[in-house]
């Protein structure tokens, strides 16, 4: 689909839900010349009249850059105007005459906000995603502009030193430069955590949770007791939810077929041992039983904090509120890791998915101008200066944090200061260039990002997070990474979405005894919806060899 056709479905769309009435149709004042024409047209215009150009000294005339970042409704944060979006302004902008603008995201909703402001032509000069599935949706509807490596070298060296081999190997589709990368190390701070107490009320231990069985054994034990039930959630927008009970080791190529972040896999033997075992725990009282109804994470969080579940899968920050809203309401609370092998059936492997070797994935957006596109660089080089990134993960020394003998920035979780850091230590801002805050060696890293996770007094939920990381390290897989688009995919992912958590919830709320007929029928349902044909069109890639 070429990026004319694409803007008129989407406002066609947009405009239907009443959400773009009085448009000016412009990004900004220097992004409305190339608005109608297609995505690799409008770059090579910007590349050639760039390219005579040298900005680097700063810009004669006032550049907008406009910064995508996640807004999570964080209380009394504001994503576009806080004190480190005005540092970014003097420190960076104004030394090189930019307007920085930090235009927000909803997180559950990025999808949708994209292109929304791409249909309007508002669209901020960054396009990403930390899926590879949605940002080639994204290449493939035109609205990314091809890269000049030696552009990005020449205006970002730090950056391109650090991450110039990962593009160079990731970033190209159908032999075009795409993609530029933050970087990835391998280290994950989400964590499930369990009622410690609930669970030593029942005559058990953490340590006996070492299979799927022995968890549903103690959620029987828990509903006899009147304690509560295991929490739940909506599977949506993201499919990763059936590896566990995946056979190990699992075929690269069966992999590529049925693992897909943006298509959930309804057919396979292991989904079909996942909802089973759903199926058996709704209806025997065991999880939350509007689990589908909770459909954001605050929801899914408010019943852990009033005591109603046992469990919370969250990612582990060291300025977390659930533990002391949850003690509020419960005082005698006490808090642990669920064991990898909890929700394991016994004979399988804790199989997860293992994140490719870069975290968000972007692309410049069509329409911004040379200019724009060299701010960009600019500031990742910015970004990636070790000053400017620490300050951005951790404050202002003696306010938000002090420094311990080996150099760690230790945070002082009381602070409240105008420097306060948000919920997520300010990543959604730092996370265009690594994913993960680092020091000059392994250890030193390991340490600081122990403490940037751990919640002062909940020390141990940290390490025992690292220690499962560790431990399951080798069945941890990543999805495939398709080098072509997968048109089928974009056809139909959509509306596969929403009829996947149609077809599930029905099958999970079943009766037991109608699981299997209720199953093959959604099955069959999901199939001709268009699933088959997205199976064939990977099939295709598979056997051309189009995936890495």
């Amino acid at each position: 689909m070429n990026k004319k056709r694409f803007v008129s479905l989407m406002m066609a769309t947009v405009m239907t839900a009443g959400m773009l009435a009085g448009c000016s149709g412009g990004n900004n004042n220097n992004k409305n010349a190339e608005s109608n024409k297609p995505a690799e047209t409008a770059a090579a215009n910007n590349q050639s009249e760039g390219s005579s150009n040298d900005f680097s000294k700063g810009f004669k005339e006032r550049v907008s850059l406009d910064i995508p970042v996640y807004e999570r409704a964080f209380e009394g944060w504001n994503v576009s105007d806080n004190y480190y979006t005005r540092w970014v302004q003097k420190e960076f902008g104004d030394k090189y005459n930019i307007q920085v603008n930090y235009v927000p995201i909803t997180r559950k909703g990025e999808v949708t906000d994209f292109e929304q402001l791409l249909a309007s032509h508002k669209a901020p000069d960054i396009i990403f995603h930390y899926d590879m599935p949605q940002a080639l949706t994204y290449y493939g509807e035109d609205v990314m502009q091809p890269l000049d490596y030696a552009e990005i070298e020449k205006y970002a060296p730090t950056y391109w030193k650090n991450m110039g081999e990962t593009i160079k190997q990731y970033g190209v589709v159908d032999d075009k430069n795409i993609f530029f990368f933050a970087a990835r190390p391998q280290a994950d701070n989400f964590v499930n955590v369990i009622r410690k107490d609930w669970v030593e009320k029942v005559g058990m231990k953490v340590e006996d949770l070492t299979s799927l069985e022995k968890y549903n054994e103690m959620l029987v034990k828990w509903k006899e007791a009147g304690l509560g039930v295991t929490g739940g959630s909506l599977i949506q927008h993201s499919f990763n939810f059936n590896y566990a009970f995946r056979d190990w080791p699992v075929d690269a190529k069966y992999r590529a077929l049925y693992s897909d972040l943006s298509v959930g896999d309804l057919t396979t033997v292991e989904t079909e041992r996942y909802l089973r075992n759903l199926n058996y725990q709704y209806n025997n009282g065991l999880i939350d039983k509007e689990f589908y109804l909770r459909n954001d994470e605050n929801k899914v969080k408010s019943e852990f904090v009033a005591g109603k579940t046992g469990s919370y899968g969250f990612y582990l920050t060291n300025n977390t509120d659930v533990f002391a809203a949850t003690l509020v309401n419960n005082p005698d609370a006490e808090f642990a890791v669920v064991p990898p092998f909890a929700g394991v059936p016994e004979g399988l492997k804790p199989q997860g998915r293992a994140y490719w070797p870069f975290g968000f994935i972007m692309g410049i957006n069509y329409e911004s101008t040379p200019e724009e596109r060299a701010a960009v660089w600019m500031y990742l080089e910015w970004l990636s200066q070790p000053e400017n990134l620490f300050k951005f993960q951790n404050g202002i020394e003696g306010e938000n944090y002090t420094l311990d003998a080996e150099g760690i920035a230790l945070k002082n979780p009381d602070y409240k200061g105008e420097s306060v850091l948000s919920q997520n230590n300010n990543k959604d801002y730092w996370g265009l260039v690594t994913e993960i805050a680092q020091y000059q060696d392994e250890a030193k890293t390991r340490k600081a990002n122990l403490r940037n996770w751990a919640p002062a007094g909940y020390e141990a939920l940290a390490d025992d997070l690292v220690k499962y990381y560790d431990e399951t390290a080798e069945f941890r897989t990543p999805d495939a990474l398709f080098t072509v688009v997968l048109d089928k995919v974009n056809e139909y992912k959509t509306d596969l979405d929403t009829l996947f958590q149609e077809l599930y919830v029905k099958i999970a709320l079943a009766p037991e005894a109608e699981f299997d007929a209720t199953y093959e029928a959604a099955k069959k349902t999901y199939l001709e919806a268009g699933y088959q044909e997205i199976l064939d069109e990977k099939q295709a890639a598979i056997d051309a060899g189009k995936f890495r």
